[in-house]
């Protein structure tokens, strides 16, 4: 099954909070900027979800949250989607949209298990051409938060993009 998540994130960005201006919760004085938007989850620690600094954005490690209820997806594909989800949809509360990421990194608990996982949503997200999928370094781990199975973090070009916030 195949879902277009860009065309999901798109209507999502059309409601009403989600088109507001996004503004950082802290700007340092170098200029980075700290967001943590609050028509996400909450953050599980002292963490923030994403900065962006000069014309680059950095999402955390997502994992596979759901924003509304802050409830983890069911573990496997469904989970491993949420993920990507989560940080697809970051990126485009920024003004980035996933063909402007420049690299990801996955942590997994199970490689054999999950990696086949993150592939079909990779697949999924950026589709059929190996031309446009980002670098990806995927590593397993022994433990995640929450005993989680999968995080995506992914690091996008913003500036210059008419979409872009900044």
């Amino acid at each position: 099954m195949r879902f277009n998540f860009s065309y999901i994130i798109g209507l999502l960005a059309q409601l009403p909070s989600a088109s507001a201006k996004l503004e950082p919760n802290y700007t340092s004085p170098s200029g980075v900027q700290i967001f943590n938007p609050s028509r996400f989850f909450n953050t599980t620690g002292p963490w923030s979800l994403m900065s962006v600094a000069g014309d680059t954005l950095y999402i955390s490690g997502m994992r596979g949250i759901y924003p509304s209820n802050s409830t983890l997806a069911p573990v496997g594909l469904t989970r491993v989607r949420q993920a990507y989800q989560n940080m697809a949809a970051l990126a485009e509360m920024a003004g980035s949209d996933i063909y402007s990421c420049a690299r990801l990194v996955v942590y997994v608990t199970d490689m054999f298990r999950y990696r086949p996982m993150c592939n079909q949503v990779q697949t999924e997200l950026w589709g059929d051409d190996p031309s446009k999928y980002p670098p990806r370094t995927i590593i397993e781990v022994n433990r995640l938060n929450d005993d989680d199975i999968v995080e995506v973090e992914g690091t996008f070009h913003i500036g210059g993009s008419e979409n872009s916030q900044y």
